[in-house]
């Protein structure tokens, strides 16, 4: 936890530079994050519009909405919302809505009691996650463990060859880089459109695909 001052206002973060809450959050925060988020020409109206339906679902449905639900209801392609948060869409129009990926678990009564990590078992292996269902260390990840949780997480059809293509490059990105690719680097990388890749993780890009890979968004 750290603090900020931002126009002589302090805001309580994480180490990742998120609201640890997201009541706290206002417009000054946005405008003052703005530029550390890449955006240096300053908030437009379809930033903001993106930035307001991001909290409007959170504050009417308890969670994050996925970058698949946000692109289709304000009409957004892919590349046009990199284009408006370069940074990406979690650490970026995320982060300055001040809701991250999580905020989708904190309304379910399974994590009700604040456990840091539970134990996800097979005949084979014991993996360590956390209370979010995320692989605490990704160096015990193995191809194992994302076939267990695809099938926990009901991906259609299981995993097929293009759903490793996917992992295999969250994993040697992360091994090369020690973060988790943007949803835009990794769809520019392996071709794929927005359309494709809700497909394959209906769950979302950080609530599935990250997931699978055994990775954790920072």
């Amino acid at each position: 936890m750290a603090e900020v001052i931002l126009n002589d206002r302090p805001y309580q973060v994480d180490s990742g530079g998120f609201l640890l809450n997201s009541d706290e959050w206002d417009e000054n925060f946005v405008e003052a994050m703005a530029p550390r988020m890449g955006i240096s020409d300053g908030l437009t109206t379809k930033h903001w519009e993106v930035i307001r339906f991001i909290r409007k679902t959170y504050e009417e449905l308890g969670r994050c909405p996925l970058v698949y639900q946000t692109c289709k209801l304000n009409g957004l392609r892919l590349t046009e919302l990199k284009n408006l948060f370069p940074t990406g869409y979690l650490r970026g129009a995320c982060k300055l809505a001040g809701i991250t990926y999580k905020e989708s678990y904190l309304k379910y009564a399974w994590v009700e009691h604040g456990l840091n990590e539970v134990a996800s078992t097979s005949p084979e292996k014991t993996y360590e996650i956390d209370s979010n269902g995320f692989l605490v260390r990704a160096h015990n990840w193995s191809r194992q463990f994302a076939v267990c949780k695809a099938s926990e997480m009901k991906v259609p059809g299981g995993l097929s060859e293009r759903h490793w293509q996917i992992i295999n490059f969250l994993r040697s990105y992360y091994q090369e880089h020690r973060e988790v690719p943007t949803v835009f680097e990794t769809c520019e990388h392996n071709g794929l459109e927005l359309d494709e890749l809700e497909r394959l993780f209906p769950d979302g890009y950080h609530r599935g695909a990250v997931k699978i890979a055994g990775l954790r968004a920072r």
